[in-house]
């Protein structure tokens, strides 16, 4: 899976969390979450480890298993969510070095590297300003 549907599926997963708790449902197990995102339960569960391990959600085990918010929605950003999940930079350069010997090729990492910094700083912004709570909003709305 992608880092970006990594990012989607995590968010899914907790605005889910986020309207089960306001519906009071203290709880929704893998299942019905996946059942939501509509993917496999190993899918919803990896991504749950990841926000985990992150503070974002907590486990609980037994009788009346399943996954809740950690914190309240309003507290939960998306950066956050894409720190937990994401392992790889957004934009990505070459994976071998360019032909140095070409003048597009000599310059194109490091004018890139500019451009990609950039971006990925307005990004990170952006879901910095967003909460779970906002996307719950949203996504209500629609």
């Amino acid at each position: 899976m992608g880092a970006n549907s990594r990012l989607t599926v995590a968010t899914h997963a907790l605005t889910w969390l986020a309207l089960a708790h306001r519906r009071g449902q203290e709880v929704l197990t893998s299942d019905q979450i996946a059942a939501s995102v509509n993917t496999n339960p190993v899918i919803i569960r990896r991504s749950l480890g990841d926000l985990r391990r992150a503070g974002l959600v907590e486990v609980r085990h037994g009788a009346g298993a399943g996954w809740r918010l950690a914190r309240a929605p309003e507290e939960i950003t998306l950066l956050e969510v894409l720190d937990a999940v994401d392992v790889e930079q957004p934009f990505g350069l070459h994976r071998t070095e360019p032909n140095l010997e070409c003048p597009v090729g000599r310059g194109i990492r490091p004018a890139l590297s500019k451009v990609y910094g950039r971006a990925e700083q307005a990004m990170r912004q952006e879901l910095a300003d967003t909460s779970i709570a906002d996307v719950l909003r949203e996504t209500l709305v629609g």
